[in-house]
């Protein structure tokens, strides 16, 4: 592909997507950077302004470097409607992740991200990794195994919460494989609450395996049709999400008290978006099966409620 095709790609991919995604003439200094990310943040996802009530202070600026560069890295694979030109955009943010890892960032998401980075001692695989599941949303859309969407989830997901880990100052293996489960489940509760969105975009993330296992086709999924065959392979595959939540529960024993609320928080709100499949006897393809107000507030109720109890500190020796 010639330099002049690449650019225009480029071009076209950014004309698709909120003018403030586009890289400025000048960079920006820290503060101004930081306010960016920030208002990227509490903009586009109102769980983490939420959340971000029960982390410290000191550690907020780090966690919205670290969204907003998910949420635009995300965006540019989802959100352009064009494989070449996400594809094109994808690789310019490559190159935008090394240079600022070489000092030269320039957009606002790199220049708030070099902080943490320094600070956080944040190596760059996780950051690559995630790239990684974004530019392979652009050609895989079936997977054979549930093997293979793990493999997927060890790039599209578990990479987030290996950075939030290491910006809270954990960098341990164990911590690390319990914070994979949780993440891969949290993939996976998404991936079947949303089957019928996906599958508008021509992506279905069960495993082939197992839609043959349960006598499942995709002509079932495109006619919306919640056959018993198809509810007994959404049971399975809600329960097998549940257990590696399970796997995965530990590690909110293992960390300080303000991220064991927002691991807490998120691990609950991941498992009761499996109570509403459940409650919609699993058929998620007539509507897309969501926590009710009553959830979210009884879930936020029990954070507030534990954040106000004593809780024994964790030993940082392994981090």
């Amino acid at each position: 592909m010639t330099e002049t095709t690449q650019q225009d790609l480029i071009e076209r991919g950014w004309a698709a997507l909120p003018a403030e995604y586009r890289m400025p003439a000048q960079p920006p200094t820290l503060a101004e950077a930081r306010a960016y990310c920030q208002r990227l943040t509490e903009t586009h996802y109102e769980n983490f302004h939420v959340a971000s009530w029960f982390l410290p202070e000191r550690l907020r600026p780090h966690f919205h470097s670290i969204y907003a560069y998910c949420r635009i890295s995300d965006d540019l694979g989802d959100e352009v409607g064009d494989r070449d030109q996400s594809l094109a955009l994808l690789d310019l943010w490559g190159r935008e992740l090394d240079a600022c890892y070489r000092g030269e960032a320039r957009h606002p998401v790199f220049v708030a991200l070099a902080a943490t980075i320094r600070e956080c001692d944040i190596p760059k695989e996780p950051f690559a990794d995630l790239l990684v599941a974004f530019r392979q949303d652009q050609t895989v859309t079936r997977f054979a195994t549930m093997e293979d969407v793990f493999a997927y989830c060890r790039y599209s997901a578990n990479p987030v919460g290996r950075l939030v880990l290491y910006a809270s100052g954990y960098r341990d293996a164990e911590r690390f494989r319990l914070s994979d489960f949780t993440c891969t489940a949290l993939q996976l509760a998404n991936f079947w609450q949303d089957v019928k969105v996906d599958y508008q975009k021509d992506r279905i993330y069960f495993p082939q395996a197992d839609l043959a296992r349960f006598g499942v086709t995709e002509q079932t999924i495109a006619d919306g049709r919640a056959t018993p065959q198809f509810r007994q392979l959404m049971r399975y595959e809600v329960d097998h999400a549940r257990q590696l939540f399970a796997q995965g529960m530990p590690l909110i024993g293992m960390v300080d008290r303000e991220l064991a609320l927002d691991l807490d928080l998120f691990s609950r709100g991941g498992l009761a978006i499996l109570d509403a499949i459940e409650r919609v006897d699993y058929d998620v393809l007539r509507a897309r099966p969501a926590i009710s107000s009553f959830g979210k507030g009884a879930l936020l109720l029990r954070a507030l409620l534990t954040k106000l109890l004593p809780r024994r500190q964790p030993s940082r020796a392994a981090a």
